[in-house]
């Protein structure tokens, strides 16, 4: 099947506070973001036109920003307002949002402190990554010949597109040997995540075990379903976790804007049963996102 490039499309694309045709949405060769990275991101989705927690997610993008050494110039309200007409815009019932925050081209040089902060929002119909069924089998990964660098070596509490340098390492490697994804290890060798997605796993206590966000993203998915497992009476338990604890694993999950709640076959030699945990935190997971988007819809038009 023939790609669909993301820079030839119908649409409209929001760019530093105008609606700008898809095509013309561009930035130079010389932006100081493609020679050094220094952009965050975000990625969120659209279900029955309304964006998922959009707010958590504008939140940590302007966050990101900061943490990278440099100030979104839209607020938290101006931000959201910008997705929502995006998403509207381009007719998006199910799809996905990308923000994105970068430095300009004012300066070329690793200093950059007058660069333009330049912001982007753009939306796509993307329905379900995985059908039900598909996502049931559940995914067949591999470990990382990479690892999640430590807090000081790395700005790893923001969504920076540099870090994810290893992540596109990772998963291409993964893809090439006929895996789905890879897990990554920490500095240290403990669990850390996948390439884009957080990990839990169903324990032979009957606990739900996730390592602990210190040198990789607390993603958004990820206390969601916190909260959803937490109601359904699961004692979520968040540690250090050794990779040869995974023998010990019934059930195994990652959790993700993209992925949602999906299941893990294998990873490596380590197999797991996709089972109840499993089915009923993707079922709670799918009515929580259309409630919401329900809930933000009444909203929408009361206030209108």
């Amino acid at each position: 099947m023939a790609l669909m490039p993301f820079d030839d499309r119908d649409g409209w694309i929001w760019l530093n506070g105008e609606m700008t045709p898809w095509r013309e949405a561009q930035t130079h060769v010389l932006s100081h973001a493609l020679h050094y990275a220094s952009a965050v991101f975000e990625g969120e989705r659209v279900y029955g036109g309304e964006i998922f927690k959009l707010t958590e997610h504008t939140e940590r993008l302007i966050e990101s920003g900061r943490i990278l050494d440099f100030e979104v110039p839209y607020s938290v309200a101006e931000i959201d307002e910008a997705c929502r007409a995006v998403v509207e815009r381009n007719g998006i019932d199910d799809g996905y949002v990308r923000p994105i925050a970068w430095r300009g081209s004012e300066m070329m040089g690793v200093s950059a402190q007058k660069t333009k902060i330049n912001v982007a929002i753009a939306a796509w119909e993307w329905p379900a990554y995985f059908s039900p069924e598909a996502r049931m089998r559940g995914l067949k990964m591999r470990l990382s010949d990479w690892r999640r660098p430590a807090p000081n070596t790395a700005p790893t509490k923001s969504k920076a597109a540099g870090l994810y340098m290893i992540c596109t390492l990772s998963k291409h490697k993964a893809e090439a040997e006929g895996y789905h994804d890879a897990l990554m290890l920490d500095w240290r060798g403990y669990v850390a995540e996948a390439t884009g997605a957080n990990i839990f796993f169903l324990m032979a206590d009957g606990k739900l075990h996730t390592p602990t966000p210190d040198c990789f993203l607390d993603g958004i998915t990820r206390r969601t379903v916190i909260d959803l497992a937490k109601r359904r009476g699961y004692e979520v338990v968040e540690r250090h976790i050794a990779p040869e604890e995974m023998a010990d694993a019934r059930e195994a999950f990652l959790t993700g804007t993209a992925v949602e709640v999906t299941p893990i076959a294998s990873i490596g030699d380590y197999s797991f049963e996709p089972g109840t945990a499993c089915r009923t935190l993707m079922d709670d997971y799918d009515r929580e996102v259309r409630r919401a988007s329900k809930e933000a819809a009444l909203i929408s038009g009361s206030a209108a």
